[in-house]
């Protein structure tokens, strides 16, 4: 008799429970990202999981030890490359912590309305997404054309779309241009609309709240355990926020919310993250108001005097030797920084985004570590899929907004 029959034959409730593993990744389409996990399941319910980085592992820390503080920008857009301007100015306002440099008034605003633009972009692409692994994709569509909207922004003013470097240690690398201003009142005037139409398509939309109501839940507790930040912190109903605790750029003269949920489940956090684009709107519009209100020469500078570290403009290097000597320091990572040890973070899309820098005084960072909010995310995966089913896996991956770039530094 073989075995399956001797089981079969055996005394009910004797037969040993058998699970399944199955690998979720690092290939896997549903993973939006090159990460692992690897599930145990019975039947469809997930019994355990166990999350794996290091796929896409680019050793950008130690990378940057070896670099100058100019070139380690285009490193930074590799992070969270759904919004890499938030990652450039964080990494270029803690240089400008470390070297002392006040920036004028107006590039704080510039680089606010930047950053609301990739807040946007970032929201709308995660809610986007968890609708699509709730099975609507209309939604998707919808929003997905002004993201390319903002991404024609970055360009007009860097000349960048997706990995933009944009800016520079003590400002942007040029003014914005009436372009530039055009297409982001364009986008003021229509996105509103087409959110409302994303928001009725699924804020009461009966399919998609049984998916993600009761999906992945974490208590305020215990997001505040794991260092959890950002939207999935503010969704558990604890109203941290890197913008009103410790302000830069400006931004305690601006007034915008801070939206909370209470459950910290998929739900919460898709709700938090709409509600987050429509302050980016109201702080966006502020930030146009005020440099209208700018008067003089602040009313159109856009970068601070730092000429040790901002790099002239082409045509002094070609026809002045000060400009021409400046530019070779800078690029060849020639002037040495100031000794120090500082620590600045921003609230990025996805939570605090830290820079941990130590500068022994020399021409690179003598250590320099990203507090990357995903990685921290991601050591709670488990106790939010466990217990759920298989189908919860996805959508609560979406719902954290998992961007491996983050995971993996």
């Amino acid at each position: 008799m073989s075995d399956i029959h001797q089981n079969i034959n055996l005394p009910a409730g004797s037969i040993e429970k058998q699970t399944t593993t199955l690998n979720l990744g690092p290939t896997h389409p549903a993973t939006h990202g090159v990460f692992q996990n690897i599930l145990e399941l019975d039947g469809e319910k997930i019994v355990a999981a166990t999350q794996t980085v290091g796929y896409i592992h680019r050793a950008f820390e130690k990378i940057a030890e070896r670099r100058s503080l100019y070139q380690i920008t285009p490193l930074t857009d590799r992070l969270n490359y759904c919004s890499a301007p938030l990652n450039n100015i964080g990494w270029h306002l803690t240089c400008e912590k470390l070297l002392g440099i006040q920036t004028p008034k107006r590039v704080d605003y510039l680089r606010i309305i930047i950053m609301e633009l990739a807040r946007i972009a970032d929201h709308l692409i995660c809610n986007s997404i968890v609708g699509v692994d709730s099975g609507a994709f209309s939604g998707f569509l919808y929003v997905m054309q002004y993201r390319e909207l903002i991404y024609e922004i970055y360009e007009e003013v860097c000349g960048s779309r997706l990995t933009t470097n944009i800016g520079r240690i003590g400002g942007f690398e040029r003014d914005f241009s009436n372009t530039a201003f055009e297409k982001i009142e364009k986008f003021l005037n229509e996105y509103p609309k087409v959110l409302k139409e994303f928001e009725n398509l699924f804020n009461r939309n009966r399919i998609f709240m049984e998916r993600t109501i009761g999906a992945g839940p974490i208590s305020a507790e215990r997001a505040l355990n794991y260092g959890f930040t950002g939207p999935n912190l503010r969704a558990a109903g604890v109203d941290y926020d890197v913008r009103v605790v410790s302000p830069y750029c400006s931004y305690e003269e601006f007034e915008f919310d801070i939206p909370i949920g209470s459950t910290g489940d998929c739900y919460d956090r898709f709700l938090v993250r709409n509600a987050e684009m429509w302050q980016s709107m109201r702080i966006i519009e502020q930030a146009l108001q005020k440099l209208n209100e700018l008067k003089g020469e602040e009313a159109t500078v856009y970068h601070a005097d730092v000429p040790e570290y901002y790099l002239p403009p082409k045509q002094d290097v070609y026809t002045k030797m000060e400009a021409l000597i400046w530019h070779f320091k800078i690029i060849m990572g020639e002037i040495n920084m100031p000794q120090g040890e500082l620590y600045h973070s921003i609230e990025a899309c996805n939570g605090e985004l830290g820079f941990y820098i130590i500068s022994d005084g020399g021409r690179t960072p003598y250590r320099l570590h990203f507090r990357r909010p995903c990685f921290i995310y991601y050591q709670a995966y488990e106790e939010l899929v466990k217990g759920g089913m298989l189908s919860d896996a996805i959508i609560v991956m979406s719902s954290l907004n998992l961007i491996a770039g983050e995971m993996d530094a």
